[in-house]
């Protein structure tokens, strides 16, 4: 497929003209990722504006000690990098392939320039920043507000309404949940499990299936309490309250303690 066709499929380009989606595949060069790359690293300078055309990727923060936490993973048709290239300050977190990816790179002076003259790009970053804002308000009221469950089930809800509202097709292992919610390995097994015993949910080798949409609203807080019993509280594992904090600063736990961020 030609670039300026496949540039033509992703959202933030979807509705430029066709001489600026030319111009805008020849001022972008690719790159190929393979799965576990580091792409940018936190405290980089933010040096180009990054396009997903094929994998997938994920933005990370990570704790003296190794810890890792997701703030979000992006696929195909988003996009990456233009905080940076915005406010002129260096990269915010770690942005890593998770899969083999093939990325289109967009320079900041060829960014900036494309900013200026294709006004439809801009509003594109924009709608696109709100988005991940409201996301972030969201991560953000989970964790202060959620039990490990509640976030669990917050999550599959997200990730169910980026397909069909009901099929979660992303192949995440149970590590990779609790690196997105803050919690452990061992508490996202249970919890799941919980859910798949309650007919709440059915999982699958690479999906899970949501069977009862209501009940998981109940447990992640969905303001659908009192017509229908919430699920079993499922016990947390000691590492459950001293988890990174998403934007790597210290957080307390609800027995007054501090754990250690990024």
């Amino acid at each position: 497929m030609p670039l300026d066709a496949a540039l033509r499929s992703i959202p933030l380009f979807s509705q430029l003209r066709e001489e600026d989606l030319e111009r805008l595949a020849r001022a972008a060069r690719d790159r190929h990722c393979p799965r576990d790359t580091v792409i940018a690293f936190e405290d980089d300078p933010g040096d180009a504006l990054y396009v997903i055309m094929r994998g997938r990727i994920k933005v990370v923060l990570t704790s003296e000690d190794g810890r890792e936490v997701i703030l979000s993973t992006r696929g195909k048709g988003e996009f990456f990098g233009e905080m940076s290239l915005i406010d002129d300050e260096p990269r915010s977190a770690h942005v890593i392939a998770m899969e083999d990816s093939e990325l289109l790179v967009l320079r900041r002076e060829d960014f900036l320039s494309c900013v200026e003259e294709m006004p439809g790009i801009a509003v594109g970053v924009l709608r696109s920043l709100c988005r991940r804002l409201r996301r972030a308000d969201d991560l953000i009221g989970g964790l202060v507000l959620l039990d490990v469950p509640g976030r669990v089930a917050r999550l599959l809800l997200q990730l169910a309404d980026e397909n069909d509202g009901t099929l979660v097709t992303r192949d995440l292992t149970h590590h990779t949940i609790a690196q997105m919610i803050g919690s452990s390995r061992e508490t996202v097994s249970r919890t799941l499990r919980s859910f798949a015993n309650q007919d709440i949910i059915e999982t699958a080798r690479r999906s899970i299936t949501i069977k009862n949409r209501e009940a998981l609203e109940v447990a992640a807080g969905k303001e659908t309490l009192g017509r229908v019993q919430p699920p079993a509280a499922v016990p947390e594992t000691p590492g459950d309250r001293a988890q990174v904090h998403p934007f790597g600063r210290r957080r307390t736990d609800p027995t007054g303690q501090h754990s250690p961020g990024a």
